[in-house]
Formats: C-alpha cells, sequence, structure tokens
C-alpha cells in the first residue's frame, strides 16, 4: 500500500507544476469556473471518446462536458478465466477550472459480470454499481492555437464496485497529444503507465500503454476513426495489441452519438464493443 501511495503522489505531482504556471496564464483571462468562457467564445467541442486516445484539449472554464458509453459489452479471459462485463451508463464528467485545467469524475452506474472457470466450468454472476474515478486534465501545449496539442492526465480509481468483487485501487499517467495535419486529417498520440490489478489474482502489476490513431471527417457531421495500440505487462512480460474503429455523428452543435469496438488482436485481449453519447454546456 506504501509502495502504491508513493506511486500516486508522484502522478498527482507531475500535474502540479505546470498548473501553477497556467493558473497564472489564465488570471490574465480572467476566465475559470466562477467566471466562464463567452459561449461565443469556447472552443470547438473536443470528445475523449469514442477512441481509446485521450484528447489533450480541456473543457473550456466554467463549463462542464458530460460523456458517457451507454452501453458496452467487454469480453475477456486470462489463462484461468473466462469474464464477461455488461456496462451502462459508464460516464465521465468533465468540469472546466481554468483556461488549461479540468477536473473528472467518472462512473459506472449499473455493470453485471460472469466469470467462468475454465478448469471446473463452475460461473459466479455478480451485478450493482461499479468504480468511481478521478482524473485531473493539465493541457501544456496548444490548447487555443496552433496544431500541435499535449497534456497530462493523472487519475485514480477507487474501488466502489459491486459487480467486480475483486476491484482494487488503481491509477496511472496518461500524455495524449493531437495533430491537425493538412486535409481535416487528425493524428492523436498517447503514453501510459498504470499500476493495475490482475485478471485473476488479489495482485497488482505495472502497464505500459500506447496508442496512435488517425480520423477524418466522412461526411458532414461524421468522423470516421481508425486506431491501434498495444499494452506492455511488466509482471507477465505480456504484449496485448489492439485495432479499433470507430464513427462519431454530430447530431446537435454541442451533442454528439458514436458507435465502435475495439478488438484484441490475441486470444487473452479484451474485445469490447460500445454505443455513447457526449453533450457540453
Amino acid at each position: 500500500m506504501n509502495k502504491y501511495l508513493l506511486f500516486l503522489k508522484l502522478i498527482f505531482g507531475a500535474a502540479l507544476f505546470p498548473s501553477l504556471y497556467c493558473a497564472q496564464k489564465d488570471s490574465i483571462k480572467h476566465y475559470s469556473i466562477f467566471a466562464p468562457v463567452p459561449r461565443d467564445q469556447m472552443r470547438e467541442m473536443e470528445t475523449d471518446r469514442p477512441d481509446v486516445t485521450e484528447s489533450p484539449y480541456t473543457v473550456d472554464a466554467g463549463h462542464f462536458q458530460y460523456e458517457t458509453d451507454l452501453v458496452r459489452l467487454i469480453n475477456e479471459k486470462s489463462d484461468l478465466v473466462k469474464t464477461s462485463t455488461l456496462l451502462i451508463n459508464q460516464a465521465n464528467l468533465k468540469i472546466g477550472i481554468t483556461g488549461n485545467t479540468a477536473i473528472q469524475i467518472g462512473w459506472q452506474t449499473y455493470g453485471r459480470q460472469k466469470q467462468t472457470e475454465f478448469n471446473s466450468g463452475s460461473a459466479i454472476k455478480t451485478n450493482g454499481i461499479g468504480d468511481v474515478t478521478l482524473r485531473i486534465k493539465q493541457n501544456l501545449i496548444g490548447n487555443d492555437s496552433g496544431k500541435f496539442a499535449l497534456a497530462i492526465l493523472p487519475y485514480v480509481k477507487f474501488p466502489t464496485s459491486k459487480y467486480d468483487q475483486e476491484s482494487r485501487f488503481e491509477g496511472g499517467l496518461i500524455v495524449p497529444m493531437s495533430y491537425k495535419l493538412p486535409g481535416e486529417w487528425k493524428l492523436g498520440l498517447q503514453v501510459e503507465i498504470d499500476r493495475l490489478k490482475d485478471l485473476d489474482q488479489p495482485a497488482m502489476h505495472t502497464e505500459f500503454f500506447q496508442t496512435l490513431t488517425v480520423s477524418h471527417p466522412l461526411s458532414k457531421g461524421i468522423d470516421g476513426i481508425a486506431e491501434t495500440y498495444y499494452t506492455y505487462d511488466f509482471k507477465a512480460h505480456q504484449f496485448s495489441n489492439y485495432i479499433n474503429a470507430a464513427i462519431q455523428i454530430e447530431l446537435l452543435k454541442d451533442f454528439k452519438l458514436d458507435a465502435g469496438m475495439n478488438y484484441g488482436i490475441q486470444n487473452t485481449a479484451a474485445k469490447q464493443y460500445f454505443i455513447g453519447a457526449s453533450y457540453r454546456h
């Protein structure tokens, strides 16, 4: 536990120093959670979904954005067990604090899980509320101008889950990047380090995570997204590779729907299918 607390302190400490500098810059603009950015000066709506790669852009100060998996189905397996999970309203509420800083509160409204042991064939079914996650996004470059943007996004997950009886404290540091290419193409990159629970035993492991995503309008208000990413488990010395595809439809100026899949190539890599939505106010 002491090692894990130190890990979290380092993660959130990484966000502290740049935020002090950015807060000084923002004070010149006079925009904050208590003095919202005028709607006619708000940035273009950017979401952290539907791809795995997070956006480096923050929600405008004084505004909020609600993003959710309306439905997500996850199938994964280890050498010992197969796990099927259904999530309903896996939400993320993002609140703009300053021009470059936003807090995010994530929660799983309802989850249903079935774990089946390969050897015995016995199955355990559980359901209920899920975990709660706290994240802080600090943009460092390109929030308001330029073609390149970069942010840091530390997070900690609290084990409040009723459907996942093996839920544990987890945390990590995410570094998302974005580059605007010619012809309305967008390139996204992300590196991440996480401290996660093992799938089939009450223990923890450290995992490295890297993504690459490209997006382009398919027609007016509809974006197509293709993505690949991999994870490396330092404990098991195991790579997992994924290919993802999604579409995002802008129904209204501040409301979008999306659908897609995250498909693990290896037999033990998770397969996920989802439908989601995003709303900004």
